[in-house]
């Protein structure tokens, strides 16, 4: 179960950097789902049943969003039909290297996570935004006390370690997979394998997504790296969330802690080769993209 709004991708590829008050003119524009559908899709596509828990409403974008996930056969028990508008939009300026977005939301108020736990009992629940305060601790723990496994990734929120809640938060998860920089961000270590292993003082699983560098995971003693093909990026919109689809594709089909990395890279490779989630594989596909890792 994918519990995350929904966003509507206005994708700027191939935008060189503007200078302050100048305009540029990108090479491609597409308008592509995002959000929480990423990796509800991505988990669709790889075979599984996957519940997506989110709110939708009379808008234009609501109306795109939920069309793609009916298109990609996402079953819509999880969905709650609002009466009224509910935009939630992103503008990215998407380069070779790297992306830069402006977000904007209509307020909505989060779903509660114990009661879709209860009606929909999935087996993990996956989370594309770190929640933390006290209501999130509250029900992370009592997810965690069900028996249900949480995969949680960061998604670019601005705490630390220090920023009360969190380390409680971190604590009731099984897998935390930030990005490098949030990753050291939380920390203050200067690696990504320094990081990781911090951040394993309070989750289970840590694992630290590094862009075209791979992936590197810490459970216990364990520590594993699995580095990424070299492919054409198109963008690198929705690359995290197909990562995770990746990883917990792994964790449900039995696979070990490299098995779960190598999923997670091998995902997150295939989508930056096309604008958003978009290239997002196949379970056939997935098996080629895997042949594509460098050996280690």
């Amino acid at each position: 179960m994918v519990v995350g709004a929904y966003y509507v991708d206005l994708v700027f590829s191939g935008v060189p950097v503007p200078r302050s008050g100048g305009e540029v003119f990108a090479g491609g524009f597409e308008v592509v789902p995002g959000g929480g559908f990423s990796p509800a899709m991505a988990l669709r596509r790889l075979g599984h049943d996957v519940v997506w828990a989110a709110s939708f409403g009379t808008d234009l974008f609501s109306r795109e969003v939920s069309g793609a996930a009916e298109r990609e056969r996402l079953d819509p028990v999880g969905f709650v039909r609002l009466d009224g508008p509910l935009r939630s939009v992103t503008a990215v300026l998407s380069g070779p290297e790297d992306r830069t977005m402006v977000s904007f939301q209509d307020e909505v108020v989060d779903l509660a996570l114990p009661e879709l736990v209860a009606e929909h009992r999935p087996r993990v629940v996956v989370l594309p935004l770190l929640r933390y305060g006290q209501r999130a601790v509250e029900e992370l723990r009592a997810v965690r006390e069900s028996g249900v496994a949480v995969f949680l990734d960061c998604q670019d929120v601005p705490v630390t370690l220090a920023t009360p809640t969190v380390r409680e938060v971190l604590a009731a998860v099984e897998v935390f997979s930030p990005n490098e920089e949030e990753a050291l961000r939380l920390t203050g270590a200067h690696t990504a394998e320094r990081a990781a292993r911090e951040l394993a003082r309070f989750t289970p699983t840590v694992v630290v997504k590094r862009g075209p560098a791979g992936a590197v995971a810490v459970r216990g003693d364990q520590v594993r790296a699995v580095s990424a093909p070299c492919v054409p990026v198109v963008d690198t919109t929705g690359a995290g969330d197909c990562f995770g689809a990746g990883f917990v594709h792994g964790m449900l089909t039995g696979a070990d802690l490299r098995g779960c990395l190598a999923a997670g890279v091998a995902c997150g490779s295939a989508s930056v080769t096309g604008v958003g989630s978009s290239a997002a594989p196949t379970s056939a596909e997935l098996a080629v993209w895997q042949e594509r890792l460098p050996p280690g």
